[in-house]
């Protein structure tokens, strides 16, 4: 199928999702034969308005949302809702983060549709690296928010009488490498705009793995010494939890939970879908921060237990707390996928001779559904 068109849809799910692509990535899909549909807001709360897109693309057309849907390819960085797919042609593209692992309801509407889906998060090269990706971004929003908020309720935040703060970070994979060095870099930027710069200390960081986890006695006396729990984890069972309710007991009263993967909860598959960490609740850009008495906890299945809290910060979207640049990022890692797209169509193939090719092919369904 050749592509005619391409539409870039608003994300209306939640008023603290600002993210569009930027008036450059629509410059640069101005090289190929194709019309762009936007939204009458697009990237509005980014600060552009239409006449942004308009005047660096000729072919830009300001169509209603729903037929923005309804063009040969469509490209939006979260996954459409139901109403939205129902939208799209048979047989049309979608690129989008799809998190085939995590959303089995998400997979069998796409079947349904005839959607031919591209999932950016499973957009892999040949030695299996992520390839549109922003893990210093999402680990640099999380912590800094976790961060803000210990400062905020830790009177000895500055203090040189403490002693250093103890982080803790299940998760050894790019995330949790990321998640480690922002917990440095954000903690020294705070302590060297204070007078007491020198004077305080800084933070030690400790990795763990889930075969950690056998021995509760080890992670309890763990949890006793720490000061935020970062859960950076990849799961390849999603019916399991790695940090069980109980556990969290153990953490320090003012311990801060940080929840960077922020794993939907599912109640329709058996058994149910959960977090790594049993009994957060789930944050999106709306809201990212919950008290221990948050009114979200009752909005948790109640399969899930939740006796024992601790101040969370989680979010669906940590690259959406810094917008443009996260934006940015994408766009440039997109182009020459895009690329791909304009020459082949849908026809591809794993056993390509081009790079970009073979790992666009490792985001379809197909790919994924023979790979899982």
């Amino acid at each position: 199928m050749k592509i005619r068109t391409i539409g870039l849809p608003t994300m209306h799910k939640e008023e603290g999702e600002k993210r569009a692509f930027l008036p450059s990535f629509v410059q640069m899909l101005g090289k190929y034969n194709v019309d762009v549909y936007i939204d009458d807001d697009y990237g509005e709360r980014m600060g552009y308005s239409v006449e942004d897109y308009i005047k660096v693309n000729d072919r830009v057309k300001v169509v209603p949302h729903c037929e923005v849907y309804r063009q040969d390819l469509v490209i939006v960085l979260k996954a459409p809702n139901n109403d939205e797919l129902d939208q799209m042609k048979e047989n049309s593209g979608l690129i989008s983060m799809l998190h085939y692992d995590s959303k089995p309801m998400l997979r069998a509407r796409l079947r349904k549709n005839k959607i031919i889906s591209f999932s950016m998060d499973s957009i892999m090269d040949d030695s299996g690296q992520r390839m549109v990706v922003t893990y210093e971004q999402t680990a640099w929003a999380g912590v800094c928010t976790a961060i803000d908020e210990m400062e905020k309720r830790r009177k000895d935040f500055y203090s040189p009488d403490r002693k250093p703060f103890n982080v803790l970070i299940m998760g050894m994979g790019n995330m949790g490498v990321n998640a480690g060095k922002s917990c440095f870099r954000y903690l020294a930027e705070k302590l060297r705009n204070n007078e007491l710069y020198g004077k305080v200390p800084g933070m030690l960081v400790t990795y763990f793995e889930k075969d950690t986890t056998r021995s509760k006695d080890d992670i309890r006396k763990l949890f006793a010494e720490t000061d935020l729990l970062v859960d950076a984890t990849k799961r390849v069972d999603f019916t399991e939890y790695i940090i069980t309710n109980d556990l969290i007991g153990c953490l320090k009263e003012n311990a801060i939970i940080l929840d960077i993967t922020a794993d939907p909860y599912y109640t329709t598959t058996n058994p149910i879908q959960v977090k790594a960490i049993e009994g957060l609740p789930y944050g999106t850009l709306d809201k990212y921060v919950f008290e221990v008495d948050a009114p979200e906890y009752e909005e948790i299945p109640k399969e899930v237990r939740k006796d024992f809290r601790r101040v969370t910060v989680s979010c669906n979207g940590w690259p959406g707390v810094y917008p443009e640049r996260a934006m940015k990022i994408y766009e440039e890692q997109l182009e020459p996928f895009i690329e791909i797209l304009m020459k082949k169509g849908f026809e591809l193939s794993i056993s390509g001779e081009n790079l970009y090719e073979r790992a666009l092919y490792r985001s379809t369904m197909d790919f994924f559904e023979e790979n899982k």
